[in-house]
């Protein structure tokens, strides 16, 4: 493939700024960036006409490598702030890598029109969710039982690798429902995202090895020049969100920002069915 000059250029600055504002809302929402990063590299990867049975699994898998680096970052900076459940952190990350990992291997299995309506179908759901005002609350606390335990966080790190995602979107519902306060939500969903995005970026690394089609300078489904420009700002706004998390109520910027998500959740599912 090659690009005039011109076109390369949009592109780096246009990954830089999807690399910026991921970062801003990994920090701020413990989401860890990739619920902005597929749709994006999507549009993307469609303008460069990116096969279409690869162009799903080439969004993932580029998502969840710059979600790596960018999880650490905003994870360290709730750290310093005490909004880490380590508790909780210890007892479901050992089900949410092994979930992560399967998603990530399991993809090699699933066409790219169907990873792109598993995303589509619940990016909705998430988008929905984050119009709420308010948490349905399960229970006073956590299960401490360790089959539910198990169910829940596996389920997390299965779909948020098959999503591309940190995980966030899926962990701080819960979590909020098991009434934990929101900043501590967000917190340990900003250290899940590191959780998920690892094992799931080596399945889909694997998965795509001899794929053919792919992108130039690709480790398998991951393009690493991609990956690279969205990293190389996300890991410096990351904290700025997380200051920013403590600081605002996002409430008005969830509602904002699950309109775009329904847009482009929208836009990837009529790619499905026209």
């Amino acid at each position: 493939m090659s690009y005039s000059p011109d076109m390369l250029v949009m592109l780096v600055f246009g990954l830089m700024a999807t690399g910026a504002i991921a970062g801003i809302l990994a920090g701020l929402l413990g989401i860890g960036g990739g619920i902005i990063l597929v749709p994006v590299l999507f549009l993307i990867y469609d303008f460069l006409k990116v096969p279409d049975d690869i162009i799903m699994h080439a969004a993932v898998g580029t998502s969840l490598a710059t979600i790596i680096p960018t999880s650490i970052s905003s994870a360290l900076a709730h750290h310093r702030r005490g909004s880490i459940d380590l508790r909780v952190l210890c007892r479901w990350s050992p089900f949410i890598i092994l979930g992560a990992a399967s998603g990530g291997i399991l993809s090699h299995y699933i066409e790219s029109t169907t990873l792109t309506l598993i995303f589509g179908c619940l990016a909705i759901v998430v988008a929905v969710n984050m119009l709420m005002s308010h948490t349905p609350k399960m229970r006073a606390k956590l299960s401490k039982t360790r089959p539910v335990e198990m169910v829940i966080s596996g389920f997390i790190g299965f779909f948020s690798a098959l999503m591309g995602i940190g995980g966030g979107t899926m962990s701080i519902p819960v979590m909020s429902a098991f009434a934990m306060p929101v900043h501590r939500a967000i917190g340990t969903s900003a250290a899940f995202g590191f959780m998920i995005a690892l094992p799931g970026a080596l399945g889909f690394m694997w998965s795509g090895w001899d794929v053919a089609t792919r992108l130039p300078y690709s480790l398998g489904f991951i393009n690493v020049p991609a990956a690279a420009l969205l990293s190389s700002v996300s890991i410096f706004t990351a904290p700025v969100g997380s200051r920013l998390a403590h600081a605002l109520d996002p409430l008005r910027l969830k509602r904002a920002f699950a309109l775009f998500l329904i847009i482009s959740a929208l836009r990837m599912l009529y790619s499905v069915f026209a």
